[in-house]
C-alpha cells in the first residue's frame, strides 16, 4: 500500500468518541503500511497526530438560522470538492457524504435510530420528528450516499447495522463487511480486579462485599439511563450499587430522578472519565439498555474486563451476549425484565466461569485484528482503482 493515497473524512473530534478512536486507529495501521493518508476535518484539535496530513474544512454556515442542518450541509459540500480535488485512491467517510467510496456506519442507520426513538415519543413529538428539518436532511444525506455509484462498501460495526443497511436501503451483504471497533485487550484485562477494585470502591464508600453494575455512556435518554434507574430500583438485589459514568445535560434531572427513586446512596454519577478502567476493575457487570447503539466501545471494554453484560435488542452488542453466560439481551424499554436481568447479573457477581466467558468473547476482537480486517478492505479495493497497490 505504500503508493496508495487514502482520505478519511472526519467532521470533528471528541475525546470520548468512538469513531474518533476507530478513525486514529485506522490512520495508525494505514500510515504504518506505508500509504499516504489524509484527514479531511472541520476541527481535530486535541487529537493525536502522527502519520498523517489533515484538510481543514472549516466553511462559514448560519448558527442562528441553519444551526446543525447548515454546519453539515457545509462541511459536506468542503469534504466532497476536496475528495474530488485530491485524486485519492480511497475515500471513506464517517459522515454521511454521497461521493465516498468507503462509508463507515458508525453511528448506525438514520433511519432506523427515528423508528426506535419514536418509540419513546408522544403523538406530537413524532409529528415533530418527522417535520424536523434536520433528520429530514440526515435522511436524504443519508440516502443519496447509500444510492450514489461511487460506494464500494460500508463498513458495518455489528450485524445489526448490516442488518439494517439491507433492510432500509436494499445493499447486498457482499458490500457491507462487518468490521468490530476492537479494543486493546492487554489495557482491558480482568487483571484490573486486582489492580483497582478494592480503592475506587473504598474511595467511593461502596462495600467491598456488594454487587456493582456499570454503565458506561452519554447520551443518557438514547442510552436508556433513565429505564435503567426505574429497573434498579425495582431489582431484587437491594444490596447492589450502580455506576453512571457520562457526559449529558441531563445529568442533574437523572440525579434527580435517582433521588426520588430512593437510589441516593446506591448509585453514583462520575460524569465523564477519561480513563474508566479503575470501574471496570471495582465492577461486577456492565449494563447499557440503550434504545439504539450501534457497537458501543464501552461494551467491548467491559467484556474485555471479564464483565458479564445486559444490553438492549437494539444494540450491536447484542452479538457477543450469550443469555445466562455472559449476560442477557433484553427489550431497552421492558422495565420488568430488565429488572429481572439486573438482578441475575448480581448474582453473577464473582463468578469465575461468566467472567472468563466474557473475556473469552473479546479475545478475538483485538486491535490487530481489526486493522488486518481494515487493510484486507482496503487493498481489495485498491487493487481494483487505476493506481497500482
Amino acid at each position: 500500500m505504500a503508493d496508495m493515497k487514502i482520505a478519511i473524512v472526519r467532521q470533528r473530534y471528541n475525546p470520548y468518541g468512538g469513531a474518533e478512536r476507530f478513525v486514529e486507529r485506522a490512520l495508525g495501521a494505514l500510515a504504518g503500511e506505508g500509504a499516504e493518508v489524509t484527514l479531511i476535518t472541520r476541527n481535530w484539535d486535541g487529537a493525536p497526530r502522527a502519520g498523517f496530513q489533515q484538510i481543514t474544512c472549516d466553511p462559514s454556515y448560519s448558527r442562528i438560522l441553519g444551526g446543525r442542518t447548515a454546519r453539515d450541509r457545509s462541511f459536506a459540500a468542503c469534504a466532497q470538492a476536496e475528495m474530488l480535488r485530491g485524486g485519492f485512491d480511497i475515500t471513506q467517510s464517517h459522515e454521511r457524504i454521497p461521493g465516498c467510496m468507503i462509508f463507515r456506519a458508525g453511528d448506525g442507520v438514520h433511519a432506523a435510530w427515528l423508528m426506535h426513538r419514536a418509540r419513546v415519543l408522544g403523538p406530537l413529538q413524532r409529528v415533530v420528528q418527522g417535520f424536523s428539518g434536520y433528520h429530514r436532511y440526515v435522511l436524504s444525506a443519508e440516502k443519496a450516499m447509500f444510492e450514489h455509484p461511487a460506494l464500494r462498501a460500508v463498513i458495518c460495526n455489528s450485524p445489526m447495522v448490516a442488518e439494517e443497511v439491507s433492510r432500509h436501503y436494499g445493499l447486498p451483504s457482499d458490500k457491507l463487511p462487518v468490521i468490530y471497533n476492537g479494543v486493546d485487550t492487554a489495557v482491558f484485562h480482568p487483571s484490573l480486579a486486582r489492580e483497582f477494585r478494592d480503592a475506587t470502591r473504598a474511595r467511593a464508600a461502596i462495600p467491598q462485599h456488594a454487587p456493582l453494575l456499570l454503565f458506561v455512556g452519554s447520551g443518557f435518554q438514547r442510552k436508556g439511563v433513565p429505564q435503567l434507574l426505574r429497573a434498579f430500583a425495582a431489582a431484587p438485589a437491594r444490596e447492589a450499587h450502580l455506576v453512571v459514568v457520562g457526559a449529558d445535560r441531563k445529568l442533574k434531572a437523572m440525579q434527580a430522578l435517582a433521588a426520588r427513586l430512593g437510589l441516593g446512596r446506591r448509585v453514583r454519577f462520575t460524569g465523564p472519565l477519561k480513563d474508566v478502567r479503575p470501574w471496570y476493575g471495582a465492577a461486577d457487570g456492565f449494563v447499557l439498555p440503550t434504545l439504539y447503539d450501534p457497537c458501543p466501545n464501552a461494551a467491548l471494554e467491559a467484556l474485555a474486563c471479564g464483565l458479564p453484560v445486559v444490553t438492549s435488542t437494539t444494540c450491536g452488542a447484542q452479538a457477543w451476549v450469550r443469555s445466562g453466560e455472559n449476560g442477557w439481551v433484553v427489550d431497552a424499554l421492558d422495565e420488568s425484565v430488565l429488572a429481572t436481568r439486573l438482578g441475575d447479573l448480581c448474582m453473577l457477581a464473582g463468578n469465575a466461569a461468566a467472567r472468563q466467558a466474557a473475556r473469552a468473547i473479546a479475545e478475538p476482537l483485538s486491535l490487530s485484528a481489526m486493522a488486518d480486517r481494515l487493510l484486507e478492505l482496503y487493498r481489495g479495493l485498491g487493487g481494483a482503482s487505476s493506481r497500482k497497490v
